[in-house]
């Protein structure tokens, strides 16, 4: 008897699969506490006190919902790109608005609030851009946990003034000075650490990767973006959006915004990975459209590896796209055909880094960069009278400095 796919909204089966994707690829000592956290998670979730609890933070603290803002000056420059003058209307969601400068915060406060729930004072977190790292400092400084973050010693270097914002949140930062000494470094180190404290320690790890249940877990808690989007649009259009766009490292901002429309076939779903310096292995940070499949960090996923089967190293002009990997989701979702995956590269990112802050007032993550540099193009395609939903993950204040560098060198 064949059994009938779930739809993917369903996803993950209860051992952790989206598809073919996903799974715990572990070490025996972290088996008991991936167990735990399952457990704890599925408990919070039937919890309504756990919800409410949850739901205040992210209201009264976090500064949620976040805006769904018209771009009418980014609007005009796509459709300056046009013969017929006209392009789809371009939408930013404000998660920039929220305390710390990200979405990552949403995730952040979910899973301390889970820590106090196991019992556990100790978080420990990686991060690239640093903002992970912030929000990671800044939940636990509200609830009371000791915290340490990891952070290769080139993104600390590109992101100083993250690693200022943590120490001054009470945070320890420890510089990861092997490898490459970005994200996957910084990741590895935090597996290690917490390999050997799993008893007073929960890993906060920041994106849709990793072993079950995390990539679940950090999606569902970045899915308020999706559930505020749906009814902003409801209520400013009157209808769904007719395309969705987000920048894809991990995968959590656009996770977050996706889930919520997996099943409307109607709304076409775009991820925009780092297309960096060039195709060669090594010049970008792009698993999905120019990897294959392969375990990193406890997940099967997409992964940039070389001919026999070692991580790749990889490159962007941001921190938080700086990754060989992506969470096992979006490798579902592509192999499914659900999303369309693409790139920006370094010089399309800084272009419209530049571009949002001239047309509309707003200096974008270098993350966030690579999504409105594709949105321009795609709303350039599509009719007026249709809706364009940029996912605006991040502020760019981190970035002001790295980014004038770059700039000069690419004028």
């Amino acid at each position: 008897m064949t059994t009938a796919t779930p739809p993917l909204s369903e996803l993950p089966t209860p051992r952790g699969r989206f598809g073919a994707f996903g799974g715990a690829y572990v070490p025996e000592t972290l088996v008991a506490a991936l167990n735990q956290l399952e457990r704890a998670y599925a408990d919070a979730r039937a919890d309504t006190a756990f919800q409410t609890e949850l739901d205040g933070l992210l209201h009264n603290y976090v500064g949620r919902p976040t805006p769904l803002q018209f771009a009418p000056r980014l609007t005009e420059h796509a459709a300056s790109k046009t013969t017929s003058a006209a392009a789809a209307r371009i939408w930013l969601k404000r998660e920039d608005l929220n305390h710390t400068g990200a979405h990552k915060i949403n995730n952040t406060i979910g899973q301390a609030l889970l820590t106090q729930r196991m019992g556990k004072k100790r978080i420990i977190a990686e991060t690239g851009a640093g903002q992970h790292g912030v929000a990671s400092a800044t939940a636990a400084a509200k609830l009371g946990l000791d915290c340490v973050v990891y952070m290769g010693a080139e993104d600390a270097r590109r992101q100083r003034i993250n690693v200022v914002r943590m120490q001054m949140l009470g945070a320890e930062v420890r510089t990861v000075n092997s490898g490459s000494r970005t994200l996957k470094d910084a990741t590895n180190e935090a597996m290690r650490d917490w390999m050997g404290s799993v008893e007073n320690t929960h890993y906060v790890l920041g994106s849709v990767v990793g072993p079950h249940p995390f990539p679940m877990i950090v999606r569902d808690f970045q899915a308020v973006i999706g559930r505020e989007t749906r009814a902003q649009c409801a209520q400013q259009f009157s209808a769904l959006p007719d395309a969705i766009v987000a920048c894809v490292g991990g995968g959590s901002n656009a996770a977050g915004i996706f889930f919520d429309f997996v099943d409307d076939a109607a709304v076409e779903l775009i991820g925009v990975e780092a297309g960096g310096a060039g195709l060669l292995l090594g010049q970008h940070a792009a698993p999905l459209s120019h990897g294959a499949p392969g375990v990193l960090h406890g997940s099967m996923s997409y992964v940039l590896q070389s001919d026999d089967g070692q991580t790749a190293d990889v490159h962007s002009c941001s921190a938080g796209l700086d990754y060989p990997g992506v969470g096992p989701e979006h490798s579902c979702w592509k192999d499914a055909g659900r999303v369309r995956y693409t790139t920006a590269s370094d010089a399309e990112a800084l272009d419209a880094f530049t571009l949002l802050a001239r047309t509309e007032g707003i200096i974008p993550a270098l993350e966030s960069a690579h999504a409105v540099a594709r949105a321009i193009d795609i709303a350039a395609t599509m009719p007026a009278e249709k809706n364009l939903v940029v996912n605006l993950s991040g502020r760019g204040d981190k970035d002001v400095d790295e980014a004038a560098r770059l700039l000069s060198e690419h004028r």
